[in-house]
């Protein structure tokens, strides 16, 4: 195995668990974009439970002025099922949409709840389109908005936003999770305790994929190919740390799952 192996997966992670502010705080929403309180803050369902513990913590800080959770039933849900279901008996997950899942976790495990739950959507494409709808139908005035997704798949995200919302909106990323991997004798490990985080090889299957999706050529998401998402730029370190990656793992791309691509 390579002795960068762990810098280039930091690398990866750094460029796709995208954070405009350190923190998400009054503070730092203020000084970066001259706000105290964003209009709409959305968590996806995409997200690991780290994500649920910085809702809880934004809804105790008054970070916006009103919180949606969407998720309906995508490539991640039973995972997340599975999780909640065995930390917190209580929560019985089957069934249940991602948006519902993480309600319930607010709701019983952390004392609060967000306003609004979209519960069709089935990829980062109609959680976009879906939260957009939904805002609309009721009436939700939106001029900043902080976006929360599962750290390997935040920069999607964003650039789902702006290919249907590309300007009036002030998009403010905050990946709900920021991991640091480092090799040990027995392999790469993850450096810090992240609440329900991934295995290592998920979540690195999980970064390899997004790269081949951000792009924007034939094979990719962007406008010259699918186009999914927004144009993204992807810097020369990060395509050459998943050219090297891919000499030590090979392909781990992540496939599209057809049930879940309308």
């Amino acid at each position: 195995m390579n002795g960068r192996t762990a810098e280039y997966i930091n690398t990866l992670g750094r460029f796709c668990g995208k954070r405009d502010v350190k923190s998400l705080d009054c503070r730092s929403l203020y000084q970066g974009y001259g706000i105290e309180r964003a209009d709409v803050m959305v968590l996806f369902g995409g997200s690991i439970l780290a994500g649920g513990d910085v809702l809880a913590d934004a809804i105790s800080n008054r970070i916006a002025s009103t919180y949606i959770i969407v998720g309906g039933a995508g490539h991640t849900t039973e995972t997340l099922r599975k999780t909640v279901h065995a930390e917190y008996p209580s929560i019985r997950t089957a069934g249940l949409t991602e948006a519902e899942i993480f309600q319930k976790y607010l709701q019983e495990i952390c004392g609060c709840e967000a306003d609004y739950l979209e519960t069709a959507s089935t990829n980062c494409g109609n959680n976009i389109t879906y939260l957009l709808d939904l805002m609309e139908e009721n009436r939700i005035t939106c001029k900043s908005i902080i976006l929360c997704q599962d750290a390997t798949m935040q920069r999607r995200m964003e650039a789902g936003f702006r290919k249907y919302r590309p300007e009036g909106i002030s998009v403010i990323n905050y990946a709900s999770y920021s991991a640091t991997v480092r090799d040990e004798a027995d392999g790469i490990c993850i450096s810090e305790k992240i609440h329900g985080m991934w295995e290592i090889d998920r979540y690195l299957n999980l970064l390899m994929g997004e790269i081949q999706r951000l792009r924007d050529d034939e094979n990719g998401y962007g406008p010259a190919g699918k186009g999914f998402i927004a144009h993204v730029d992807i810097p020369g370190e990060v395509e050459n740390a998943f050219s090297e990656l891919k000499k030590i793992y090979g392909d781990q791309n992540r496939e599209t799952n057809p049930l879940y691509a309308h």
